[in-house]
């Protein structure tokens, strides 16, 4: 909203200072520092509200040292988060950008779908919460949605030389040649580490008529969606994890948000221009502060857990926002956090279902899933698992912004 204030005032009177919000830069750190001040500043009245509401965390015990001692801490703490991201972005970001108009509507939607789960936990006292099949239909609906608008979309481009078919840009290359390039539909995305980076999805119907690739694809970003978000939420076991490991990778996508949004940046890594998209890194910085913010009460010993009301709001925003820049195939390397304390759950539980078929006993592979569990009960302390998962997070970080070169 301020853009256009500022924007108007710019044009009309040249007020001094006001054209700084024509910079995506200007507005993306005035938006990081807004969440950062949003969730440290009322963050604390949240956590008051919570007590006074004995809007508490119910801890089952697992047999983990230090775990029953987080009983009564209280949850649905992701509210603030949403609160640090949707207002900065509201206030910074051009509100008719359709990446922005998705990212807020992931946000919402999978906030009010965690809100429902933490509130049927601790106010119907249901320890299971929201029915599954409940939160995958929420899930799979907001993936239709973000699918079928990120293919179906005018304003969702990609810029390719001479083999388009939609409105010719006539854009000056370095050496002063005019060179004729077009924004097209396109749904390409980008493979790590091959010279030849690119893949169209069109490319999985084997023949079939290239109509029904809106189907593959929108199948594709439902259940990225669906599985980073469950990944996010698996992940969010112990103080800080899932907060810190989510500014991480929240960084790196604005960071490739920024490369692939500008004409030049683009041009001189050789990667894939999307107009329009660098008004994303308003959204990502914001995102960042918010998690970073939410670390200052969620650090160890946590003063307030954010439940599935922030959690599956994170993962959703971040299978979003890899997608926007078309770096979805990358998420296994960039979200290696999510995606192995997920498979952990998976492998765990399918093991002992074989197990158990086959010799009459199940068996694990982990002393217990996800895969920071497993380390808990090898008596390292949390703190410890935490800050190793973080460095570990920052190295897939700088593996994943390497592949811009290395291929």
């Amino acid at each position: 909203m301020l853009y256009y204030l500022f924007d108007y005032i710019d044009k009309q009177f040249n007020f001094p200072g006001a054209g700084l919000f024509q910079y995506i830069s200007f507005r993306a750190g005035v938006a990081a520092v807004l969440s950062l001040l949003i969730t440290i500043t009322f963050g604390n009245k949240l956590i008051s509200f919570l007590r006074k509401k004995q809007v508490g965390e119910d801890i089952r015990d697992l047999g983990l040292e230090g775990q029953m001692q987080k009983k009564g801490t209280p949850t649905m703490g992701g509210l603030i988060i949403i609160a640090a991201i949707l207002f900065p972005t509201l206030l910074m970001a051009k509100l008719d950008n359709v990446y922005v108009i998705l990212l807020i509507a992931t946000t919402v939607w999978l906030g009010t779908i965690g809100f429902l789960d933490d509130y049927i936990k601790v106010f119907k006292k249901n320890k299971e919460g929201l029915a599954g099949r409940f939160k995958i239909v929420g899930q799979v609906s907001i993936g239709l949605i973000v699918g079928v608008t990120l293919y179906f979309n005018d304003h969702v481009v990609i810029r390719e030389s001479p083999q388009a078919t939609v409105a010719n840009i006539e854009v000056a290359s370095p050496s002063s040649e005019v060179k004729t390039e077009y924004d097209v539909k396109s749904t390409k995305t980008t493979v790590p580490f091959l010279k030849k980076n690119e893949f169209d999805y069109s490319s999985l119907l084997f023949g079939l008529d290239k109509s029904y690739t809106w189907i593959v694809y929108t199948l594709l970003v439902i259940f990225i969606i669906t599985a980073v978000s469950n990944g996010a939420n698996i992940t969010d076991g112990i103080d800080g994890l899932a907060a810190g490991t989510s500014a991480i990778i929240g960084l790196t996508l604005a960071i490739f948000a920024y490369l692939s949004g500008r004409v030049d940046f683009s041009s001189y890594l050789n990667i894939m221009y999307i107009p329009n998209l660098s008004e994303l890194v308003i959204f990502c910085t914001a995102f960042v502060g918010a998690c970073l913010g939410f670390l200052w009460y969620n650090s160890y010993p946590a003063q307030v857990f954010m439940g599935d009301t922030g959690s599956l709001s994170l993962g959703g925003i971040i299978a979003v926002l890899a997608l926007a820049v078309r770096k979805e195939l990358m998420i296994p390397l960039l979200c290696g956090i999510f995606f192995v304390e997920l498979l952990s759950v998976m492998v765990q539980v399918s093991y002992f279902k074989y197990t158990k078929k086959r010799f009459g006993e199940g068996k694990r592979i982990f002393l217990m899933s996800p895969l920071h569990h497993h380390y808990q009960k090898k008596n390292i302390p949390e703190p410890k698992i935490v800050t190793r998962f973080w460095i570990i997070g920052i190295l897939l970080a700088i593996v994943s912004l390497a592949t811009l070169k290395v291929r």
